[in-house]
């Protein structure tokens, strides 16, 4: 089953369900879905393709739910917050700190850095390797403290 497919199913069976909130989780990925699909670039929604799509959705709702939270605006930040939690169950799961740390170990012993100066090649193959599964600000912290 498609990625594309799988959204379909889903969205059938949270309305079937009458499930509000995964409703508007859903549609704003079946939304991301379709202007990824008309956006010109005729490429197919792969995996990869679709990972990065949802990690740009959790980054916007995260972004609003702080701005909310910082208005005091708990109405909105609630609606944000359960789309943020609809959108992460397509997400492949997160690394713990501890496996993080490990990998990008791995990866500063396999590149050879030693300094600050390396932190671009770490980053680059740390950020294809994790995508979906780190975030890149939280894998630049690890970079970052293990080069520093």
């Amino acid at each position: 089953m498609t990625f594309e497919e799988r959204i379909n199913e889903d969205l059938k069976a949270a309305m079937k369900a009458q499930d509000k909130q995964g409703l508007r989780g859903i549609r704003a990925i079946k939304q991301a879905i379709l202007l990824a699909k008309t956006d010109g670039s005729h490429e197919e929604i792969n995996e990869e393709k679709a990972i990065k799509m949802l990690q740009k959705l959790v980054k916007q709702r995260k972004d609003s739910l702080s701005i909310y939270e910082e208005q005091g605006r708990e109405d909105l930040a609630l609606v944000e917050r359960e789309e943020l939690e609809v959108i992460e169950r397509y997400l492949p799961k997160a690394m713990s700190a501890e496996e993080l740390e490990a990998a990008v170990k791995r990866i500063v012993e396999q590149v050879g850095a030693t300094s600050m100066k390396d932190m671009g090649k770490v980053m680059g193959i740390a950020s294809k390797e994790f995508a979906g599964r780190a975030d890149g600000s939280t894998i630049s912290a690890v970079v970052k403290k293990l080069l520093g």
